[in-house]
């Protein structure tokens, strides 16, 4: 989660004093929220350059909010009172997130602590599909997980949602998802309606955006890579191909939102026609649906069936090692441009390729040695994603969460209400 900058004790008019406060109160929730280990009162203050009254006056206001928690003191770390160690408050405010892929459509709930507490998945084939139809079992399976975590004192900020392809932020508007086939659909619009909770915020986002999301989180707890120190370009092996730049541990989804379509930049422009209309796109190479064709392996195989293919040996393996290798040569192609126009060190994979990292990393490897015009001199990083499963609807989640963030005195005494 993005995290405010440090805080302030500028004292001027009320509504400036009004301002003040809610900055320092989305300083000191995101410092406690960041996933590393609790931090006392104390160490808050050291970390935001608040005083100590002020921090303590703050966490009052949020542990009353529930939004934080304290846990028991920590005892032999120096003298005095033992110090109290903060927590996100789990099960109390919570993110809705829900995604629109190829092959699923699904929902999740995530509470402060950033672990889900309701998860409903539904495999299907949504290609070419009608999106009123999909919409309409989307939003009743959104509504039974909000009714599910309201019943249980859960109180719903909002629903995300993800889907693969190109959407208008302000207003929720799918305008092109090739994968799925949809053009100029009202998600937003038609889950509201369908869901029967109108006066929830919601929103939608890109799926690989959002799973760069998931990923910072995930980075961040478990690899304990501070949230302001990750930059990095973020490919993901969906049914397509998505893509994310993270610069200081935000996604950087450019002018219209709509940054990062790295499954749809041109890797051979006499290649084969692409779902988009264009020529030689990445995804025609090196998505799951390329990948199984091109290993000679039928539609409906699963990537267990290529990863058997490829290390079976014998002469079935030929056709799986070649179509593997192209594709990481093409994801090495893609990624050392993006490399080299936004100039980050490190590329994530995500979604099916984490899973099959260790057959393709060393091509790609490869690639981005030949290709990054500064690798010689800075090297770039190629790492498995640390959250592979579910990456969009965690992310979709995370993003509500960013929302109770930036203002989390409108939670002191919100009550959600679902008719």
């Amino acid at each position: 989660m993005t995290r405010p900058s440090r805080g302030s004790t500028w004292a001027g008019g009320p509504a400036r004093q009004d301002l003040v406060r809610e900055h320092n109160l989305s300083l000191v929730l995101s410092t406690i929220l960041e996933p590393t280990r609790p931090l006392t009162r104390a160490k808050v203050a050291q970390h935001t350059g608040l005083t100590r009254a002020t921090v303590s006056d703050l966490v009052e206001t949020l542990i009353d909010a529930d939004l934080v928690t304290e846990l028991t003191p920590r005892l032999g770390e120096g003298a005095g009172r033992p110090g109290v160690p903060l927590s996100p408050a789990p099960r109390t405010v919570v993110g809705v997130g829900a995604e629109v892929a190829v092959d699923h459509i699904g929902v999740t709930v995530l509470d402060l602590t950033g672990l889900p507490v309701r998860e409903h998945l539904v495999e299907g084939d949504f290609a070419g599909s009608d999106p009123e139809a999909v919409l309409a079992r989307l939003g009743a399976l959104v509504r039974g997980v909000v009714d599910d975590a309201c019943a249980a004192g859960m109180r719903p900020a909002g629903v995300a949602v993800g889907i693969p392809g190109l959407i208008e932020h302000s207003t929720g508007l799918v305008r092109f998802a090739p994968n799925l086939g949809w053009r100029d659909v009202p998600v937003v619009e038609r889950l509201r309606a369908e869901s029967g909770l109108p006066h929830l915020p919601w929103t939608a986002g890109n799926d690989a955006d959002l799973a760069a999301r998931a990923e910072i989180r995930g980075r961040a707890r478990m690899l304990e890579e501070p949230t302001h120190e990750q930059n990095f370009v973020y490919i993901g092996g969906f049914v397509g191909i998505g893509g994310a730049v993270v610069r200081a541990g935000a996604p950087a989804t450019g002018l219209n939102g709509w940054g990062g379509e790295v499954g749809h930049s041109t890797v051979d422009p006499r290649g084969p026609e692409c779902s988009c209309g264009a020529n030689g796109c990445l995804e025609q190479y090196a998505g799951r649906p390329a990948l199984l064709r091109r290993a000679g392996l039928p539609p409906t195989a699963g990537l267990d069936a290529l990863v058997e293919a490829a290390r079976g040996g014998g002469s079935g393996t030929e056709g799986p090692q070649r179509a593997l290798e192209e594709a990481a040569r093409a994801v090495g192609v893609a990624a050392a441009t993006m490399v080299n126009i936004v100039d980050v060190d490190t590329v994530v994979l995500g979604g099916f390729y984490a899973s099959i990292f260790d057959l393709v990393a060393r091509d790609i490897r490869e690639e981005l040695g030949r290709r990054v015009l500064g690798a010689r001199w800075a090297p770039t990083r190629l790492e498995r994603a640390a959250v592979e499963d579910l990456a969009t609807l965690h992310g979709a989640a995370l993003s509500v969460l960013e929302r109770v963030l930036e203002a989390p005195s409108s939670w002191a005494a919100r009550t959600v209400t679902v008719s």
